[in-house]
């Protein structure tokens, strides 16, 4: 009974282990001494092609555990799973006489001085690969005592691995999206009630080192237009997401000091607003922030088609957009101001807007948001 009042201990490793799958092999450890084995292990093994891969292990030889890989998987006694959480013995699974004449017993169990295991399925997460523990007895069979031991092991073990799954998972989740993210030529910066920078991918990071259309100032996103900001903190302080929807279709144009021309969206990100958390690090909405560009000669083809614009036409158009006022937009092209100011006219007419700026979103939609 010496184990037993090692028990809380055991179970606070195995949920350590649950946080951090680094620890797994110092909890094997532990459950093979609670139980009274001579190894334990964590393995998958296939329920269709009985192929298995040792996890985590203690007191077991390399060497066995690569034969048990490589070969010895497909002879294992576990041809049929047992239910999720039943303890079985060798005995429980296949006649011992015969298996103890087989390939299992006399290449991998007795080379290694054990002659029974315990064994049961944890994790069913993958059905078809569920995650399994199994006790090496040594020479001895392993008893109702045994058994016993591991039964107040299993559901913490089980639990544990079901940790393990949803933390693996939802790092995966944000690690791809932050992968997506930091791939989008689009400044992304996800703000708080109070304006304050959360996380910005690396466009956005590259816009706050230009310091030219946005800033970061004590840690809040400040941009080159007074009424932008005042937008931003009005959408973002009411921590409402009607407001911040409200401001969804509203597209913001800013115009750096440098002259270049930017387009900035506003979005609620709704499940923060729903968990109604009132943390400060808490995001509450993104800022969509990219360049209007149109440099690839494909983009101009792309509008043209779309509006039916002729090639004067498309000129005026982009160069509206890239510099932004008739007089400027003439001298760029060598033509009058009266002509210029025709073929704006015409271009409102087929785009379906009336002021330079909504061309400036317009434009914007069609430039690529991936990397460059």
């Amino acid at each position: 009974m010496r184990g037993l009042r090692k028990l809380p201990e055991l179970v606070e490793s195995i949920y350590d282990a649950g946080l951090d799958p680094s620890l797994w092999n110092n909890a094997v450890a532990g459950i093979r001494d609670f139980v009274g084995g001579q190894a334990c292990g964590l393995f998958s093994k296939d329920s269709i092609s009985k192929f298995g891969v040792t996890h985590y292990y203690c007191g077991a030889d390399p060497h066995y555990i690569r034969l048990y890989s490589e070969t010895h998987s497909k002879f294992d006694p576990l041809t049929v799973l047992p239910p999720h959480g039943e303890i079985v013995s060798i005995p429980d699974l296949v006649n011992f006489d015969e298996y103890r004449k087989g390939r299992f017993y006399q290449e991998w169990m007795q080379p290694q001085g054990c002659s029974d295991a315990a064994n049961v399925v944890l994790e069913t997460s993958h059905a078809s690969c569920p995650v399994m523990m199994t006790v090496l007895s040594g020479r001895r069979m392993v008893d109702p005592a045994m058994k016993h031991r591991l039964s107040l092991i299993v559901p913490h073990a089980s639990r544990a691995l079901l940790i393990n799954r949803a933390i693996t998972s939802q790092l995966t989740l944000a690690t791809a999206l932050v992968d997506v993210l930091d791939n989008l030529a689009s400044g992304i910066f996800l703000l708080d009630a109070f304006c304050r920078v959360v996380h910005a991918n690396s466009a956005g990071h590259a816009l706050f080192a230009a310091a030219d259309v946005v800033r970061s100032v004590a840690g809040q996103l400040v941009t080159s237009s007074a009424e932008a900001n005042q937008t931003l903190r009005e959408a973002l302080a009411t921590r409402s997401e009607i407001a911040l929807l409200a401001t969804r279709g509203h597209a913001i144009p800013l115009l750096s000091p440098s002259g270049e021309r930017y387009v900035a969206h506003i979005l609620p990100l709704s499940s923060v607003l729903r968990n109604g958390s009132e943390r400060v690090a808490d995001a509450v909405g993104a800022l969509l922030l990219r360049k209007v560009s149109l440099g690839g000669q494909s983009y101009g083809e792309l509008i043209a088609r779309t509006f039916d614009l002729t090639p004067a036409e498309l000129r005026v158009f982009l160069s509206i957009v890239e510099i932004g006022a008739v007089p400027e937009t003439a001298a760029a092209l060598g033509i009058a101001e009266t002509t210029a100011k025709t073929h704006l006219h015409r271009v409102f007419a087929k785009t379906g807007v009336s002021r330079q700026a909504d061309l400036v979103k317009l434009a914007a939609g069609f430039s690529n948001p991936l990397v460059n």
